[in-house]
């Protein structure tokens, strides 16, 4: 399957995951507000076997079967300094 990777260039580390390109039409009444604008990132290839760095190629696969989309919020680790 297709995927398309949007960051959001409002919050760091958030990333948008569709199965169409610029299908920002699936996205739930709110999200976009809270994502702010959007880059495009990648195109790729989604298999279930593919690794990502951040996510479980399974879990993105079903949302996007399922939803439409794929949100990555990437939690940092705020006690380092």
């Amino acid at each position: 399957m297709k995927c398309y990777v949007y960051k959001s260039l409002k919050k760091e580390d958030t990333f948008l995951y569709l199965g169409e390109k610029d299908r920002f039409d699936l996205l739930p009444e709110g999200l976009l507000t809270l994502f702010g604008k959007l880059g495009f990132v990648l195109e790729f290839e989604l298999t279930k076997d593919r690794k990502l760095a951040q996510a479980d190629a399974r879990q993105v696969l079903a949302a996007l079967h399922e939803h439409g989309y794929y949100l990555q919020v990437t939690l940092q680790d705020h006690e380092r300094s």
